[in-house]
C-alpha cells in the first residue's frame, strides 16, 4: 500500500473530527515552547475567569425593545427622526417607533428588563448589562466577523481561538474550543477559524445552524464513535501514522504542519475515549432538563446547546459558543418585530436562565464569563411599516460571572437608542476587556505572521475597569 493511502485509511479510521486544519505550534511572547499547543498556559495576570460561554443571537436583537428602554419613543411614536441619520442600509426608512413590549424593574438592582425575557429577569442581579456597544459593520456578513474576530474587512483569527492559543486547554480529550450548531452564512467558518494562528486553535463545530437536534443527539461530531477496530489496533495505527509523518518530517527543514498532524490525531484518538460521555446529556436529571427547557418544543434546541455548553465548561474546555440561528437570521426583523421578536425570544429566554442558575448553583459562575450578543442592535425609526433596521451605533450586550460586575448597567445611548453617547464601548474595547478577565493582557498577547506583530485588537482596545468586579 502506497504511503499516501496508508495516510487516508487511517486519517479516517480515527475520524478526524473537524481538527484536519491544524497546521503550527503556538508561538505566544513569553510562553514556555512546548510540544503540545493546547498544553495549560499561565495567563499573564490571576484572574477571576477560567472559561467563557459565548451565547450568539445571530441578526441582531433590538436593544431598545429589550433592554435599553427610551420613555421618548413613547412620547414621539410616529414622528419623524429628529437627528442626522449615519445608516445606509435600507431605503425603507420609516418614523419612530416605541417598544410594543412592556419594561419593569427587576431584582435588587432595579435594572429594567422588557416583557420579551421574565426568566432571564429573575437573574438581573447576576447579569452586567453593557448598553453602548459600537460597531462598525452595517451588514450581517461585517459585523459578525467583527464581533468574532475584530476585523470587519480581513480574515482574521476568532475571539476562541485568540482565548485558546493564549491559555491552551484543561481537559486534553477534547477540543479546546467548542462552538455548538454555528451559523452557515456571514462568514461561516471564519468566525470559529484560527486564520493565522496555528489550526490547532480552531473552533471543533457540532453541527450547524441546519441541523436537527435529532441528527446531532445521535452523531454530535461525525466518526465520534469508532465500531470498526479495537483500542489496540487504533493505536497501533497511530503510531504507525505518527512514524511515517516523523521520517517524511527529516525531509523538510521547517514544516510545523506535520507536528500538529500528529497532535490532532492524538486528540482524535482520546476524544473518542471521553467525548461521546461529554456530549450526551441523557444522564441528565430530569429536574435539570426542565430547567433549560428540554421537555418543551419551543425551548428544546437551544436548552440543548446550553445544558451541553454547561457540560463542556465543567469538564475543561475553554471556549464555548452556542448560536441562535437557523435556516435565517433569528433576530433580523426588518417587518413585524412585535411578533418575530416575541417569538425567537421565547426560544431562549429559559435556556439562558437555566444556564445562569445551574452555574451559579455548582459554583461555577464566578469563574465562568457568560457573553450575551447580537452583531448589533435595531433602530428606534421603522423599517419596512413595523420593523427595525440594522444598528452599530449603539446597542446592548450582557456579561455574567467570571469577574464581570454583577447587578450594574454600563454606558448609554442617547434618548432615542441610535447612538452611544456615554462610556461607549467599542468591539475591540469588549475584546479587551474578555481577555482581561481572562487573565490575558490584550497589547501582549501577539502572533507574529508576515513580517508584523498580530494580536486580536489590533492597535485599538481599552479594558473596561469600570465593569469589573
Amino acid at each position: 500500500m502506497s504511503r499516501r493511502a496508508i495516510l487516508r485509511r487511517s486519517a479516517l479510521s480515527f475520524g478526524m473530527l473537524g481538527l484536519a486544519g491544524m497546521v503550527a505550534l503556538p508561538t505566544r511572547r513569553g510562553a514556555a515552547s512546548t510540544t503540545e499547543p493546547l498544553a495549560p498556559r499561565e495567563p499573564h495576570f490571576p484572574a477571576p475567569a477560567k472559561r467563557v460561554i459565548f451565547l450568539f443571537m445571530h441578526g441582531g436583537v433590538s436593544h431598545i425593545d429589550t433592554f435599553d428602554p427610551k420613555p421618548r419613543l413613547d412620547r414621539d411614536d410616529g414622528k419623524p427622526m429628529p437627528i442626522a441619520l449615519e445608516l445606509a442600509f435600507s431605503r425603507n426608512l420609516g418614523n419612530l417607533m416605541r417598544s410594543p413590549f412592556e419594561f419593569r424593574r427587576h431584582g435588587q438592582s432595579g435594572i429594567p428588563v422588557s416583557s420579551l425575557f421574565p426568566n432571564v429577569a429573575g437573574c438581573v442581579d447576576d447579569l452586567c448589562v453593557i448598553r453602548s456597544m459600537v460597531g462598525d459593520g452595517v451588514d450581517h456578513g461585517g459585523a459578525m466577523l467583527q464581533l468574532h474576530t475584530g476585523s470587519f474587512t480581513f480574515t482574521r483569527p476568532s475571539v476562541g481561538s485568540w482565548v485558546l492559543y493564549g491559555l491552551g486547554t484543561e481537559n486534553r480529550n477534547l477540543p479546546g474550543f467548542v462552538t455548538i450548531k454555528p451559523t452557515l452564512w456571514h462568514g461561516g467558518a471564519k468566525n470559529w477559524g484560527s486564520a493565522f494562528l496555528p489550526g490547532s486553535y480552531q473552533g471543533t463545530p457540532i453541527g450547524n445552524s441546519a441541523a436537527s437536534l435529532n441528527e446531532l443527539r445521535e452523531a454530535p461530531i461525525e466518526h465520534l464513535t469508532n465500531t470498526t477496530r479495537t483500542p489496540g489496533q487504533q493505536r497501533y495505527e497511530l503510531e504507525m501514522l505518527a512514524e511515517i509523518n516523523r521520517l517524511h518530517r527529516l525531509d523538510k527543514r521547517h514544516d510545523p504542519s506535520l507536528e500538529a498532524r500528529i497532535q490532532s490525531m492524538e486528540l482524535a484518538f482520546r476524544m473518542q475515549m471521553e467525548a461521546p460521555e461529554a456530549l450526551s446529556v441523557e444522564g441528565e436529571s430530569e429536574a435539570t432538563k426542565q430547567l433549560y427547557g428540554i421537555d418543551e418544543e419551543v425551548t428544546r434546541d437551544f436548552g440543548w446547546q446550553c445544558l451541553l455548553a454547561r457540560r463542556l465548561a465543567e469538564r475543561g474546555v475553554r471556549f464555548i459558543q452556542c448560536s441562535h440561528s437557523g435556516f435565517e437570521e433569528k433576530w433580523d426583523h426588518h417587518n413585524a418585530v412585535a411578533r418575530r421578536h416575541h417569538a425567537s425570544a421565547r426560544e431562549v429566554d429559559k435556556p439562558i436562565a437555566g444556564l445562569l442558575r445551574d452555574l451559579k448553583a455548582r459554583g461555577m459562575l464566578s469563574e465562568t464569563l457568560v457573553i450575551w450578543a447580537g452583531e448589533f442592535g435595531r433602530t428606534p425609526f421603522t423599517d419596512q411599516g413595523d420593523g427595525r433596521d440594522h444598528n452599530p451605533y449603539g446597542f446592548t450586550i450582557w456579561m455574567a460571572g467570571g469577574g464581570s460586575r454583577p447587578g450594574t448597567v454600563y454606558g448609554a445611548t442617547d434618548e432615542f437608542g441610535y447612538h452611544a453617547v456615554e462610556n461607549r464601548m467599542h468591539i475591540h474595547d469588549l475584546h479587551a476587556t474578555v481577555l482581561h478577565l481572562m487573565g490575558l493582557d490584550h497589547t501582549k498577547l501577539t502572533y507574529r505572521f508576515d513580517g508584523r506583530d498580530f494580536r486580536l485588537t489590533d492597535v485599538h482596545g481599552r479594558v473596561a475597569e469600570d465593569i469589573l468586579a
